[in-house]
């Protein structure tokens, strides 16, 4: 049985809002970690972490990365690798690194302080006009509208916007409708309860229609039709890319190699990439030194969004001169065990737990 949410005396249901807001003081979170404050810096932080991440997964790492970086002066003076460090296993490494250029930024041009003016938080790294809104919403009480991929689930499923929501026209669409159900007061408590709706009722499979306060004006509902919208993306089959990745060991320790800013992994530490050379030639050039043995293991497949990428390990013995990459700052001896010279990607990290395990063996 639906739940309305209307006038007792008249029977009108009142507007979106006030359905979405009664049902958020009701039913919204109000718990989580970065709701405990108005600090932009906090709210900032988790809207960047929240971007394509669950909030379950997102708690534990808010919780450290706030220890370790609790202001953005903190995060601006810290050095990539470490921010990395701090991100690993969130994957989607990009957001950290526009976190720490837009906190650069902050502590230069801000004086350290978050900026409240909508044009200047949507011109730091990172950072679009959806984000902008929530961080200004929930930190001072402005009124923007947001269009994060929740809110568009609820808009689109409400009014029966039809088209997958990257198109622009349908972008429009969901924005206008975005700037009309945002109302003028308790701007942040309806910010936060979109967000809610679309996370804990309205979500992509299985919905909860019928303990949704907008249930009796749904059009799609109506037409039972909600797991058409929004619309889905054209699909496109995944290329599978491949490349061969050499863990070169000497003792307990395995060489490293800083990837470059752009592209995928960038600015992690990786296991480097062979390339069209050979095991032996590379093994010269980079370390001066010959290969005593090789193993290969079970090639291990990678999807990243648009493409699937499986990377063959071969497992390098080496007796390499440890001082040749000692002291560069893109190459380095990691000893196993010890806490990593910054962030490093999922499967990497997944080979290097793989070597220290002693599971050397083919697969």
């Amino acid at each position: 049985m639906r739940r309305a949410y209307g006038c007792n005396r008249c029977g009108i249901l009142t507007s979106f809002s006030n359905r979405v807001l009664k049902w958020f003081d009701v039913h919204g979170r109000k718990d989580l970690p970065w709701q405990q404050s108005n600090d932009a810096y906090r709210i900032w932080v988790s809207e960047i972490m929240l971007q394509q991440t669950q909030v379950q997964t997102v708690i534990p790492y808010f919780e450290r990365f706030m220890t370790r970086f609790p202001t953005v002066m903190a995060l601006a003076d810290a050095t990539l690798d470490d921010v990395l460090h701090h991100w690993s296993g969130l994957g989607y490494y990009a957001r950290a690194r526009n976190l720490h250029r837009a906190a650069v930024v902050i502590r230069d041009d801000h004086g350290g302080d978050f900026p409240s003016d909508i044009d200047d938080a949507v011109a730091l790294p990172g950072i679009g006009r959806s984000t902008a809104g929530a961080i200004l919403s929930l930190a001072h009480e402005q009124r923007h509208p947001i269009l994060d991929g929740n809110v568009k689930r609820v808009l689109a499923r409400h009014d029966a916007i039809a088209g997958w929501p990257g198109k622009t026209a349908v972008a429009q669409k969901l924005w206008t409708l975005a700037e009309k159900r945002t109302p003028k007061t308790r701007s942040s408590a309806y910010t936060q309860a979109i967000m809610d709706l679309g996370a804990t009722l309205c979500t992509r499979s299985n919905p909860a229609c019928d303990r949704c306060p907008l249930a009796d004006d749904c059009k799609a509902l109506a037409a039972q039709s909600v797991a058409e919208y929004p619309g889905r993306k054209p699909r496109k089959e995944k290329p599978l890319r491949q490349t061969t990745m050499l863990i070169a060991a000497n003792s307990e320790r395995v060489y490293l190699e800083r990837r470059p800013e752009a592209g995928i992994w960038g600015g992690l530490w990786s296991l480097p990439e062979l390339g069209g050379r050979t095991i032996e030639s590379w093994c010269r050039d980079e370390l001066d030194a010959a290969a005593a043995a090789t193993e290969r293991w079970q090639t291990l497949r990678h999807s990243f969004s648009h493409y699937d990428l499986d990377i063959q390990p071969i497992l390098v013995r080496v007796d390499a001169p440890l001082s040749k990459v000692a002291d560069c700052d893109n190459t380095t001896w990691y000893r196993l065990n010890e806490a990593p010279p910054g962030g490093i990607a999922a499967p990497v990290r997944k080979l290097l737990d793989h070597l220290n395990n002693g599971s050397t063996e083919e697969e």
